[in-house]
């Protein structure tokens, strides 16, 4: 006779992110852009020259974009440091009471530096090898990774060395790499693991592109955002709008960056496990470049919704109370978008397993970014709305973005399938969303009658195949 299954959970498990985090990144963006927008007033007040008098500018330039991210970085850091103590968390795989003596750790150490250098130097390669690295916004990603190797090599040795001393397995995939490295490959097999070489290259693989990428946009909305003028705008609803988006997309960006580039067991934000199954990857590339050229945007791509599309403020310019609502609810829509990464903290970052989130937008539905971003698209273009006659291109514009919409499903598809096979804790808030998520509940149940499932007791992985 079959056990009963565990009973449905009632309340989901803590969130392995507190709300503090994230609040602490947001404030000190908040002073960062307040000091970019203020430096002429500044200048002038301390006599640093220039000044209001002399024609000094706000500081919108790239690399106050990049400066941003330290204020952005260190107050998560201190508060997950400070407050939370993640540092003591067991999932951090360290012991701070090993301490192992020097010559224990130095030959472990030593061949992790190899792996570790190694992974560097394949990564640039890559970036050498692809053209599109080197024009438009990547060159600026290019030139902030080429000045910050030199440091990154220098300072990860004292680092590697140290945090050695206490991690309770210091052989990861970074060591077992740089053995496959320093053992020749295949003349060494028995120094290294391929399954460990494997989640180790996932990881950085992560690391890698999605790094590059978000470094490249962070000047255009940190210099739109520091140089508009708020009083000057507030009077077209359409300009203030948009500059309140691009605001919350600059909070999106910058916290996100630091995610990706913080990944270190001391902040329990390490990179735990990359999503393993190829589905999930092909469903995440497909929408970043180089990949989504071609295939999702405006014009001729493959996946063009935006056909003859003017859009909103275009339909509902004859009525400024319309313009004010409509903009509102776009305003709304990114604003969920962005808190769903601020929640994150410093350990937001496609296709990992960092922890699992269970509070801010998370309490409503397992996948709020990929929602709100989706239903803006649908609110901002309006693809059913087209300049030109007839019934096709409204159509294909629907279509299209549809396609793009299921896109977005399959990505969040196979990150559950992930998350499902790697933490019991996710089994269980999922479960929990099923029952009582705001958003996610009704739609499962939906789901259930028209499939005619009965109430589930509790998730299980292999439900979730790599499809």
């Amino acid at each position: 006779m079959n056990p009963l299954p565990p009973p449905l959970p009632t309340a989901p498990p803590r969130s392995d992110v507190s709300t503090g985090v994230g609040l602490a990144g947001l404030a000190g963006l908040a002073l960062w852009i307040a000091f970019c927008r203020s430096y002429p007033e500044i200048a002038e007040a301390l006599g640093l020259g220039g000044g209001l008098s002399g024609g000094r500018g706000v500081l919108s330039g790239p690399y106050a974009a990049l400066t941003a991210m330290l204020f952005t970085a260190l107050p998560m850091a201190a508060w997950s440091v400070l407050v939370d103590k993640v540092h003591l968390r067991p999932s951090t795989g360290i012991d701070w009471s090993l301490k192992r003596p020097w010559p224990e750790v130095m030959p472990v150490a030593v061949i992790k530096l190899v792996g570790l250098w190694s992974t560097w130097a394949l990564l640039a390669a890559f970036y050498a090898l692809g053209r599109w690295y080197w024009t438009g916004s990547y060159l600026f990603a290019m030139e902030v990774l080429s000045i910050a190797i030199f440091p990154l090599v220098v300072l990860s040795v004292p680092y590697v060395i140290w945090l050695d001393r206490y991690l309770v397995n210091p052989r990861d995939g970074c060591f077992h790499f740089g053995a496959f490295v320093a053992g020749g490959g295949i003349a060494g097999r028995d120094q290294w693991d391929s399954a460990a070489i494997a989640k180790h290259w996932r990881a950085w693989a992560i690391k890698g592109f999605f790094g590059a990428f978000m470094i490249s946009i962070l000047p255009p909305g940190f210099a739109q955002v520091v140089e508009a003028s708020p009083a000057e705008l507030i009077a077209d609803p359409v300009e203030f709008v948009m500059l309140l988006v691009t605001l919350l997309f600059l909070v999106d960006v910058q916290i996100g960056t630091v995610g990706y580039l913080l990944t270190l067991r001391p902040l329990d934000s390490h990179i735990r496990s990359g999503n393993p199954f190829l589905a999930g990857w092909l469903a995440a590339l497909l929408c970043y470049p180089p990949f989504v050229w071609g295939i999702i945007g405006p014009d001729n791509q493959v996946l063009s919704y935006e056909y003859a599309t003017p859009g909103w403020a275009h339909w509902l310019a004859g009525s400024t109370a319309l313009l004010w609502a409509w903009g509102g609810l776009l305003v709304f829509l990114t604003g969920i978008y962005a808190w769903a990464t601020v929640v994150f903290g410093i350990r937001f970052s496609n296709l990992t397993y960092r922890g699992v989130l269970t509070n801010g937008p998370y309490r409503f539905t397992r996948h709020p970014a990929y929602l709100s971003k989706n239903l803006f698209w649908w609110a901002s273009v309006l693809p059913f709305l087209v300049t030109g006659e007839g019934w096709l291109e409204p159509l294909r514009n629907c279509v299209f973005l549809l396609a793009v919409n299921a896109i977005y499903y399959w990505r969040a598809r196979t990150e559950e399938a992930h998350l499902l096979a790697e933490d019991p804790k996710y089994r269980e808030y999922h479960a929990w969303m099923e029952e009582h998520g705001l958003i996610t509940a009704p739609l499962a149940r939906l789901k259930r009658r028209l499939l005619g499932a009965g109430t589930p007791r509790r998730e299980d992985p292999q439900a979730f195949p790599a499809e």
